[in-house]
């Protein structure tokens, strides 16, 4: 689990006290500050917003500007990323899974990212950067637009009629 303290203590070693309620974290013997203890999914994040510096990053990166990153990409990918910020009470949380997110493009394009969060909306209600991943890495989405031109193909395809195979030769 994740769990919060002040910014003027990132990057400082403290010590942390467990109970089944609560999580404590001392400075140098002092108390710095005090958590509920999260049970359940792991990797869950506790985040008080006094903790953070007034200007954290709100300058370099917020929601609007990874909303406008991910509709430049596709309908898809806008709505995979909405959806990551929807989770978290605190926006700046979902930040690293929208970036880890929208940097597959640079591996993958575009075009297959898109794809990959169409499939993954289609089969996932909260999909995420590990399930789009999973789908380039797997070429899913390849997999499903050739099933695709396939049907397309089938649907109008030209057959001979009857006719043709009776055995009567033209000419």
């Amino acid at each position: 689990m994740n769990y919060s303290v002040p910014y003027e203590y990132v990057g400082h070693y403290v010590d942390v006290k467990l109970t089944k309620r609560s999580v404590t974290v001392y400075y140098k013997m002092n108390q710095v500050c005090s958590h509920d203890r999260l049970y359940g999914r792991i990797n869950q994040y506790s985040t008080n917003e006094s903790h953070m510096p007034e200007k954290h990053q709100r300058f370099l990166w917020n929601k609007d500007r990874f909303i406008r990153w991910a509709a430049s990409i596709g309908e898809s990918t806008t709505t995979v990323v909405q959806k990551l910020f929807n989770r978290y009470k605190v926006e700046e949380q979902a930040y690293k899974g929208c970036m880890s997110l929208l940097k597959l493009s640079d591996k993958y394009g575009k075009t297959r990212l898109e794809d990959a969060c169409q499939l993954a909306l289609e089969h996932i209600s909260q999909p995420s950067y590990r399930n789009i991943r999973m789908i380039l890495q797997s070429n899913q989405d390849r997999k499903k637009k050739t099933q695709t031109s396939q049907k397309e193909t089938v649907e109008y395809a030209f057959v001979r009629g009857k006719d043709y195979y009776g055995g009567k030769r033209n000419g």
